[in-house]
């Protein structure tokens, strides 16, 4: 965690990142060094989660030309194109499992807009996973034999799933 928070302090100080970044992202790590999502539950009653959230997977992209926003992000920020299907394809985040989905959105979507985003979670257990994530209410959608989709409180697609769900060459 302390790399993390020096790397984002340096981002800042060297002007690669504005002061709400910053902040915005101090607070998440702080949210996560706290344990996130459990202490948010214990707080308001609920049992805590056998859940752990341990990195975001990916983050799904709809736009109105994936090929354009490829290049950008393969030419500004150096992310390693994969998969390119020809309406969609992974690009990888330096030596992470953590990618970006840009995809090419049905006519008439908005765009741009994140459609989904995906977290790791510690431990993989299919059936757990199931079990744990309709003991919190929710309808879990298979989506892989590595994910769920569920709906958090704002009806916004979340995906769960395990450290072998990863991008595809």
């Amino acid at each position: 965690m302390e790399n993390v928070i020096a790397k984002m302090l340096e981002d800042f100080e060297q002007g690669r990142m504005t002061r709400r970044q910053l902040i915005k992202n101090l607070s998440c790590a702080a949210a996560v060094a706290a344990g996130g999502a459990p202490l948010a539950r214990a707080a308001s009653g609920a049992a805590p989660t056998k859940m752990r959230a341990v990195a975001v997977n990916h983050i799904s992209y709809q736009v109105s030309d994936y090929g354009k926003t490829r290049d950008f992000y393969a030419d500004l920020l150096g992310m390693r194109v994969v998969g390119d299907t020809g309406s969609q394809c992974f690009l990888i985040l330096g030596d992470s499992d953590t990618f970006l989905i840009p995809r090419n959105a049905p006519p008439g979507s908005p765009t741009p807009r994140i459609d989904h985003i995906a977290y790791t979670i510690a431990d993989w257990d299919k059936n757990a996973v199931k079990a744990e994530l309709e003991r919190h209410g929710l309808k879990p959608e298979p989506d892989t034999e590595n994910s769920f989709h569920v709906r958090d409180p704002n009806g916004f697609d979340l995906q769960i799933s395990g450290k072998e769900m990863k991008a595809t060459s």
